[in-house]
């Protein structure tokens, strides 16, 4: 059996398939290496350093695995970026990562040429899968260098975007550790250790979310760092994720509740057609999954399912199927190396049972909201962070989360922040006042709505078709709000605090006992 990471098994069991492209076609380690290293080369080459940064704008695939791992074995940031963004949005974050080199897909041309040109990406430092208009073609980079691994060789790190004070997304930055990039982490097996998931072992990881998600590309590249063959996916159907797991074998995946509602919406002889035995860990998170869907897939899929409960910032906690049978509801106990604890608004530790704020902490590590010093520090207590969780600790150490962060919206495992779609619809001339939250949606768990104070009611549903096609040409579709109500005011205290709550219960009172 090989060494662990891209770069041993590379060399010790070359012909090993790292990855099986959304096409079908079967990519060996020696293949994802040799590639990694080009780009590796053509990077240094263009002047980038470890700490520099580059931003890819591109849809699951063996290119972009190349360029995650070419940054991460040069000491680069790399930032995966979100392709339903909008050019603005995109511009923003090549701006605020500062980003030297931007890579883009020809499906995404539009939207990564307009982006370019409002970052102010020089030409140069701009390449393309397929054909983009002044991008230069992806295969160019790296082709003139000498062939071999890239001069400079320290571990880099992903650096992912996450929601800011201003509504502006912020970028997670951590520390470089100035690591061998041959060697894996010792805390990505820890983490792979938390699902029962072993180096090698026969193990084939299904990938059915897009790359910029921050778990799902964890998942990925620790599944190829372990010698573990990934499956991707370039749109996840349920009948198709079936039908990859009896053909590969599949052993573990990640996935999001949305995804078990609509495996579960599947006819039962459609569901009887596939063999999914080969399932060892069916691995969900990033959303609230109702117990009966849980339990559904639990009857279906055998006691493999399970979940997690975390932050882009680290740290967080896991729960077994079995366990969670016992302990109905929860999102499980404190991962080994990390801490769990529910404070109360004066940042004191309270006693079991009690609701407070959610708060974490992951070993000694560290990071900061890049060009957020206040985020940052507004998350803190002592070495713990929150992300604004609210719920309580049973006295087994069971976390119960009873609430959702104050305002963000997760629609079918995606995080939306009210603030940025408030910001744009807040400039309409025919809107006074605006608020932005989540309210249930049957499939994707929650779905945005605005509710808005006219300039000058009555308004009408004209405004509302108005106000939505605002949002359209300034936001991704997938931040555009679904539908519009008007108020006469909006609930505010004489310092201007939103009482958002008093808009949002109505709409979950009928589902309070899911919450």
């Amino acid at each position: 059996m090989p060494d662990t990471g891209l770069w041993k098994i590379a060399e010790q069991d070359p012909d090993r398939t790292a990855v099986v492209d959304p096409d079908g076609a079967q990519v060996d380690y020696a293949t994802l290496a040799a590639r990694a290293d080009r780009y590796g080369r053509g990077l240094q080459s263009a002047g980038l350093r470890p700490g520099d940064s580059i931003v890819v704008q591109l849809p699951n695939g063996i290119d972009l695995l190349a360029c995650y791992f070419a940054a991460m074995q040069t000491g680069l940031y790399v930032v995966t970026v979100n392709w339903h963004l909008v050019a603005d949005e995109i511009a923003y974050i090549i701006g605020d990562s500062r980003a030297a080199v931007f890579i883009a897909h020809e499906r995404f041309a539009d939207t990564a040429q307009q982006a370019a040109e409002q970052a102010g990406i020089a030409p140069a430092a701009r390449f393309s899968v397929g054909e983009v208009a002044g991008f230069r073609p992806l295969d160019e980079l790296g082709a003139d260098e000498p062939a071999g691994r890239p001069d400079v060789r320290t571990t880099g790190s992903p650096m992912l975007y996450t929601s800011g004070t201003t509504g502006k997304p912020k970028g997670v930055r951590r520390p470089l550790s100035g690591g061998d990039p041959d060697e894996v982490p010792a805390a990505a097996r820890w983490f792979f250790g938390i699902f029962g998931l072993e180096p090698f072992d026969g193990h084939v990881h299904l990938c059915g979310s897009p790359l910029y998600h921050t778990a799902v590309l964890n998942f990925v590249s620790h599944s190829i760092q372990f010698g573990h063959t990934a499956v991707l996916m370039d749109k996840w159907e349920p009948e198709e994720m079936l039908r990859l797991i009896e053909k590969h074998r599949v052993t573990h995946t990640h996935m999001v509740p949305t995804q078990f509602r609509r495996l579960l919406a599947l006819d039962e002889e459609v569901r009887g057609r596939y063999d999914v035995s080969s399932m060892r860990a069916a691995i969900h998170g990033a959303a609230p999954c109702p117990p009966e869907v849980k339990r559904a897939m639990l009857d279906w899929w055998g006691p493999v399912v399970v979940e997690y409960y975390a932050a882009t910032e680290g740290g967080g906690t896991s729960i077994g199927a079995e366990e969670w049978l016992r302990k109905p509801g929860s999102v499980g106990t404190a991962w080994p190396g990390a801490t769990v604890k529910v404070l109360d608004d004066d940042k004191n530790e309270l006693p079991a049972g009690e609701i407070g704020t959610v708060y974490l902490r992951m070993g000694g590590s560290s990071f900061e909201y890049h060009g957020d010093e206040r985020k940052t520090s507004e998350s803190r207590a002592g070495d713990l962070f929150t992300i604004g969780d609210v719920g309580y600790l049973d006295e087994d150490g069971y976390l119960f989360l009873r609430d959702r962060k104050s305002d963000m919206i997760i629609s079918g495992g995606v995080n939306i922040y009210p603030a940025e779609v408030e910001n744009v619809l807040a400039v309409h001339p025919e809107v006074a006042d605006v608020a932005v939250f989540g309210v249930p949606h049957d499939d994707w768990g929650e779905q945005v709505k605005a509710v808005v104070q006219p300039a000058r009611p009555p308004a009408g549903s004209g405004l509302a078709e108005d106000l939505l096609e605002f949002a359209r040409e300034r936001l991704a579709k997938f931040k555009v709000p679904r539908s519009v109500d008007f108020v006469d005011e909006l609930p505010r205290d004489p310092n201007g605090k939103l009482y958002k709550r008093r808009l949002r219960d109505p709409y979950w009172a009928d589902r309070s006992a899911d919450i």
